[in-house]
């Protein structure tokens, strides 16, 4: 699969000539390149960053959990602890927390989504601190596997400014929904919803930049597969799926925004005027002019086509509007559930196994 760069690539240009006795210049004569007479072949370097922000982030999260069982102290509040060979790492009896993690009471402590301290004690910060904590060690291993998983590729392709900024984002988008959604006793904590957003961020890029892509229905079949089976999985207890769709959502969106690519015609054009402007440089004469786009000497393509720009404004627009919205009324205490009776449903089904009056992690 082949893709092209996000516009600030860089170019290496290889410069061939054909050598002959009867082609040699005076070394004052710099004639203009012509077919046939001079090949200048880009060869294109799409840059690769190196992806120290999902590094950071992994290592941010693991640290915030050693930090919270430091704090959750379970042999001083409790003699029946899990693994109480850990000392004051010891996690919560299994009864309490089966993911090996701290207590509930810990996880609000240190700032997880509680929608009655969000709501009334104006704790707006929780909406984002929330994400950087995690249930138990179960939990953190999944969301690291998963972020180390899809979060390199990314930062590798796209850079760390805009995958930090879908991630956040989304992250932020997926509390938001979570606390419209959540009953205002439940503690909702994990990265779960930048995650989310990561998946619907490649979701949207494959869209906008279809054009661009090679087997395309085979790509979109699977990234389809992979949210389908997530969210599915979100239905299970202790799961907080209105997270996920949230995150989903605004990460969807944001792709729009900030993974747009580059057209071929634009980059061939672009290295074709960079390798005439080298090969001028490296003859030491004035610099060509621009050789024309397309084999034919048509005009100069645009960056972006027309749907790029379209889907831009639309993700763009609709993001800042349901932000707005979704922030104005959670503050003015909203209640989701009490405007859609099924909607608890996407993040829970009660079966014959288990109920769903369980905290969502």
């Amino acid at each position: 699969m082949m893709k092209p760069g996000a516009g600030e690539e860089d170019v290496q240009v290889l410069v061939e000539r054909p050598y002959s006795h009867e082609n040699r210049r005076p070394p004052d004569h710099h004639p203009v390149p012509r077919q046939g007479q001079q090949l200048i072949r880009a060869r294109p370097y799409y840059r690769r960053w190196s992806p120290w922000l999902v590094s950071a982030a992994t290592v941010a999260c693991v640290a915030l959990f050693l930090v919270t069982m430091y704090v959750n102290d379970c042999p001083k509040h409790n003699s029946n602890c899990a693994a109480g060979f850990l000392g004051r790492f010891a996690f919560q009896p299994l009864k309490e927390n089966p993911l090996l993690g701290p207590s509930s009471a810990t996880l609000v402590k240190m700032g997880a989504l509680h929608v009655y301290k969000v709501v009334h004690g104006r704790q707006g910060w929780r909406l984002i601190t929330c994400m950087w904590l995690h249930a138990g060690v179960v939990h953190l291993l999944i969301n690291m596997l998963c972020l180390v998983f899809i979060g390199i590729r990314l930062e590798q392709e796209f850079g760390f400014a805009r995958i930090g900024l879908v991630y956040l984002i989304s992250g932020f988008g997926g509390s938001l929904m979570s606390a419209l959604f959540i009953r205002s006793s439940v503690v909702s904590v994990g990265a779960s919803g930048a995650l989310f957003g990561l998946i619907g961020s490649m979701l949207s890029e494959l869209i906008t930049n279809w054009s661009l892509y090679a087997n395309k229905a085979a790509a979109l079949a699977s990234l389809v597969l992979v949210i389908a089976v997530n969210l599915a999985l979100g239905i299970l207890p202790h799961v907080d799926n209105f997270a996920h769709i949230g995150g989903l959502v605004s990460g969807f969106l944001l792709g729009f925004v900030f993974l747009v690519r580059p057209q071929f015609a634009w980059l061939d054009h672009q290295r074709m005027v960079a390798a005439a402007a080298a090969a001028a440089a490296a003859s030491g004469g004035a610099p060509p002019p621009p050789p024309p786009a397309g084999a034919a000497g048509g005009a100069v393509k645009r960056k972006h086509k027309t749907y790029q720009y379209v889907l831009w404004a639309a993700a763009a627009v609709l993001l800042v509007v349901g932000f707005a919205v979704a922030t104005v009324l959670l503050f003015r205490g909203y209640n989701a559930n009490e405007h859609c009776s099924w909607c608890r449903y996407l993040s829970c089904v009660p079966t014959k196994r288990w109920k769903c009056d369980s905290s969502p992690t």
